[in-house]
């Protein structure tokens, strides 16, 4: 795919310096967190599915979910993921009949090289709370352990965790949003991993929904919005 014309990597580079600017990083919540979002994008092709879904707690009951199917706008270009997943899951958010307190992305936050990955991005967009998951590290380098979570580092700076959420699996990489602080989100990505199980119920949940959305797709070239 090639890069849209209008699309500038300079640009895109100056509007990350600006998200970092914006971002919070201490705890805005509301005074009880009940309903977690979660969001993770899925591709077939040049289609693009965006997944929504909202997990009651400490029920971990699935209350609303919600799928799009959009043309993939950008490419994938390292580190610069958002410009391309944050359309869909915006779109996918906005389908949901339900509010939620806090939003977990299935991506990177403040744990990126320039400090404005995809929580960072969505969690502005949507003005919530919001914390990054990632299966892998993108950056830094894994401090001392601190029982179930370990700092990750970058030149010094702290900018995410590695967290256990499960004993036989690889930890989890948590990182700041927006509206919130690095300890309290590693709190929430505890409390909201039921036992044994290595994802946070929300980014499961909508990892699920978009990897079935996209195995009822038919092509991969036309142009859907759904």
């Amino acid at each position: 795919m090639e890069l849209p014309t209008a699309f500038s990597v300079k640009k895109a580079r100056y509007a990350q310096k600006r998200i970092f600017e914006r971002i919070i990083r201490h705890d805005v919540l509301p005074e009880r967190i009940e309903k977690i979002a979660g969001v993770d994008v899925a591709y077939r092709g040049g289609v693009g599915v965006g997944s929504a879904v909202v997990v009651k707690m400490p029920e971990f009951k699935v209350v609303d979910s919600a799928t799009v199917v959009v043309n993939a706008r950008f490419p994938y270009i390292p580190t610069l993921l958002a410009f391309r997943e944050v359309y869909p899951a915006y779109a996918a958010l906005k389908k949901l009949k339900t509010s939620f307190d806090i939003l977990m992305v299935d991506g990177n936050g403040l744990l990126h090289p320039y400090r404005a990955g995809f929580a960072c991005h969505l969690g502005l967009v949507v003005d919530k709370p919001s914390i990054g998951i990632a299966k892998k590290l993108l950056c830094g380098y894994v401090g001392e352990w601190r029982g179930k979570w370990a700092p990750v580092l970058d030149n010094g700076e702290t900018i995410g965790a590695a967290v256990k959420t499960s004993q036989r699996a690889k930890p989890i990489y948590v990182s700041i949003g927006h509206k919130i602080s690095l300890r309290t989100a590693i709190r929430i990505v505890l409390w909201s991993t039921r036992k044994g199980v290595k994802l946070p119920e929300p980014i499961r949940q909508a990892h699920i929904c978009a990897t079935q959305r996209v195995k009822t797709l038919k092509s991969s070239n036309t142009l859907l919005i759904i």
